[in-house]
């Protein structure tokens, strides 16, 4: 597997970022995971977007999920005509969302170029990938997803406070992209993201082989974020930055 980072903001873009967005390959498969604002002109640098196989939306709060808007207009309207449909995967009421965000009537809403499929905990195959996701803790449904493929493995945090499930989905894997948003010298909302420190433990628990620390807020410090997170994980660690590319195992 190669995951490139096309967005990691968290809650709204940065001067040097789009929100949440993250490209998983493998066999030539291309995965979206979350596409928040901003994330569809940052694509482009990377990939032809007509390229991409399936999209997976973690929740739908803006930050994760509003770009899919942009997406259905440039498969929907291409000059040459609409694009196949390809198929999108979220939580409940994920058509119906997207459509209303855009002003559309629900029927059709978006579902003539996007299969929606609603996800509930367990497991599926999405391409290539394995792929087992669970609810995590936010205000609204969320869910974390694990991806398998040919030995190799990784999760996703989506946006969570500190929950269980999320230690079982990330358990051994070589990679865990965890959310960070908040910082342990501030006063924050339960149940809603992790701090530094919390996604540092999150993966110690979780016996993860490598942490990446995303969802990075614009105004806090970055650094201090990283601080935090080592002060609870020994293994391997990093900020996500736009643009950054990583080979998952092997």
């Amino acid at each position: 597997m190669r995951l490139t980072i096309i967005g990691s903001s968290g809650s709204f873009p940065g001067p040097d970022s789009p929100a949440s967005c993250y490209l998983v390959e493998a066999d030539g498969f291309r995965l979206l995971l979350d596409m928040g604002n901003g994330a569809l002109g940052a694509l482009q640098r990377y990939i032809d977007i007509y390229s991409v196989d399936a999209v997976y939306l973690s929740h739908l709060h803006a930050d994760h999920c509003f770009d899919l808007c942009s997406y259905w207009v440039a498969r929907m309207f291409h000059p040459e005509g609409a694009k196949p449909r390809i198929p999108v995967y979220g939580p409940g009421g994920v058509a119906d969302r997207v459509a209303e965000a855009y002003g559309l009537e629900p029927d059709p809403g978006m579902t003539e170029v996007f299969d929606f499929h609603e996800l509930t905990p367990g497991s599926l195959g999405i391409g290539p990938f394995s792929v087992r996701v669970d609810h995590v803790n936010h205000p609204v449904e969320a869910f974390g997803i694990r991806l398998e493929h040919d030995g190799s493995s990784m999760a996703y945090s989506g946006d969570t406070g500190a929950c269980d499930s999320l230690v079982d989905l990330a358990a051994d894997t070589d990679l865990f992209l965890c959310e960070a948003a908040f910082q342990d010298h501030l006063d924050h909302p339960k149940d809603m993201h992790l701090t530094g420190s919390e996604a540092g433990d999150h993966a110690s628990r979780a016996r993860a082989r490598s942490l990446l620390l995303t969802h990075l807020v614009p105004w806090n410090d970055d650094e201090v974020t990283l601080a935090e997170a080592r002060s609870t994980y020994g293994g391997p660690i990093d900020l996500a930055r736009s643009g950054r590319r990583f080979a998952v195992g092997g």
